[in-house]
Order: C-alpha cells, then sequence, then structure tokens
C-alpha cells in the first residue's frame, strides 16, 4: 500500500495536487495565448480572459469542495481525539468555521473575475486569505494544545513555520498593493495585465505578485501537513434497509426485520 492510499491522506493530497494544478494550467495557458507576462503575473490574471478563465473557474470550483472536506475531516479527528476538553472542542468548532469560510471565498475568486468585479473578487481574496490565516492559527493553536499526547512537537513546529510564512507573504502582499495602487504610477491598473521592467510601479508589481504566488503556496504547504494524521483515519459506511419493497413506509415493518446492507470502509 503507498501512503497515498493509508487511511483518508488522499483527500490532503487531492487538495493540494488539484489546486496546484489549477494554478499552473492556467498559468500556462495565460502564457501560451500571450495574455499575460511570462514572468511571475497575479494568479487572478491568469483566471481573467478565455479560455483559461473557464479551466481556472472549474478546477478552483472543485479546490472548493475537497478544502471543505478536508476540514471536515480534521474536525471529525480532533473532535474524537479530544471529547472531554472544552477548549479543544471550541476552538476545533471555530475552525472549521473559519475554514468553510475560507472556501467560499475560494469559491468567490472562481466565479468573479479581477477584472469584471474587482470588488467581489477582493472580497472573496480577503476571505480566503484572512480568514484562512487565522483557520492555520487556529489549528496551530490546537496542534500545541494536543502535544505531547496526540500530537507531535514536529507537526506543531511545522505548521508554526508554515504560519508565519503566510503572515509574512500576507504583509508583502498588502504593502506592495497599498503601494502600487496608491495612484503615484498610474490609474487603472488592476485592468493592466501586460507590463515593462521600464515602467514605473514595476518593481512594486513584482513584490507583489511574488507574493501572491507565496501566500498560496503557503497555504497548500499547511494541508500537506495533514497528510500523517489523516493516515490514521477511515471512513465507514453503515447503511440500513429499511424495507423490503421501496414503495413501503419505514413504520411498516419490525425493526428486526431490517437489515444490514452495507458495512465496510470507503
Amino acid at each position: 500500500m503507498w501512503w497515498f492510499q493509508q487511511g483518508l491522506s488522499f483527500l490532503p493530497v487531492a487538495l493540494v495536487v488539484w489546486s496546484a494544478a489549477s494554478f499552473v494550467f492556467s498559468y500556462i495557458t495565460a502564457i501560451v495565448l500571450h495574455h499575460v507576462d511570462p514572468l511571475v503575473p497575479y494568479i487572478s490574471d491568469t483566471g481573467t480572459i478565455p479560455p483559461e478563465r473557464c479551466l481556472f473557474g472549474i478546477m478552483l470550483n472543485v479546490s472548493t469542495f475537497l478544502g471543505i472536506g478536508t476540514m471536515y475531516v480534521r474536525y471529525k479527528q480532533v473532535s474524537a481525539l479530544s471529547p472531554e476538553k472544552l477548549k479543544i472542542l471550541r476552538l476545533n468548532k471555530l475552525g472549521l468555521m473559519l475554514g468553510w469560510m475560507s472556501c467560499f471565498g475560494l469559491c468567490i475568486i472562481a466565479n468573479f473575475q479581477k477584472c469584471i468585479l474587482y470588488y467581489i473578487h477582493v472580497l472573496g481574496a480577503c476571505l480566503t486569505f484572512g480568514v484562512g490565516s487565522i483557520y492555520m492559527l487556529v489549528q496551530t493553536i490546537l496542534s500545541y494544545l494536543m502535544q505531547p499526547e496526540l500530537h507531535s512537537k514536529d507537526i506543531f513546529w511545522a505548521r508554526l513555520a508554515v504560519f508565519l510564512w503566510s503572515c509574512s507573504s500576507i504583509l508583502s502582499m498588502f504593502v506592495s498593493s497599498v503601494v502600487l495602487y496608491s495612484g503615484l504610477y498610474g490609474q487603472n491598473l488592476v485592468q493592466k495585465l501586460h507590463w515593462n521592467s521600464q515602467e514605473r510601479g514595476y518593481t512594486a508589481h513584482i513584490i507583489s505578485t511574488v507574493s501572491e504566488w507565496s501566500l498560496a503556496f503557503s497555504f497548500l504547504s499547511f494541508f500537506l501537513t495533514y497528510i500523517r494524521d489523516f493516515q490514521k483515519i477511515s471512513l465507514r459506511a453503515v447503511v440500513s434497509l429499511q424495507g423490503q419493497t421501496l414503495h413501503e413506509s419505514p413504520g411498516s415493518f419490525r425493526a428486526e426485520e431490517q437489515a444490514l446492507l452495507i458495512a465496510g470502509s470507503i
């Protein structure tokens, strides 16, 4: 059995690989069609013009559902490991809520393009990366509270390092974007897809785009830390047959006549 076949480890692996592929494929398509510059464009710029916009949207929508599933499994795992610790349970519920808000933001990014509905796109980015960073912080705190009995110190330090990486990327992107869009370097820069290295504001633009790519991959790296935890989880589905035909009501037969239809790992 391969490492990604153990337990539910395939779930965070699928989330990371699929999300990274959505960025890379839309980038390659946009470059081949000369819609953006090859040197580090904004991720959103690579999903602005068809056909890469269609690819970008579809793949990120799938990433949204993978993220929802991954975060829910993580929530159930923490709940099962610490059923009597109220502090951990409350943080765990908060983490799930924040994580799903971040996934909703990703869905907004996928379906509302930057050059068409800029402010809604920015709202999605704030939910995805801003609220997502708080989700990472909550999970890092949970890892700290659960060590050393349930979590190793290495996992805690790895998640803390990725969280700090994410925060530094957010800070760098925020400062450079404020400078870039302050009006010092021209108007309507949001719509600008092609840059010349001799233009004013080019340095701030590059710092901003590099920070965005760094931020995106810091998020993906955080979910890689779930792989070892998810290897210890198995999902079991149990289905009870409520009748011998499909038109009987559930109350038309005795409980002892109910048959177990499926009980196995999936």
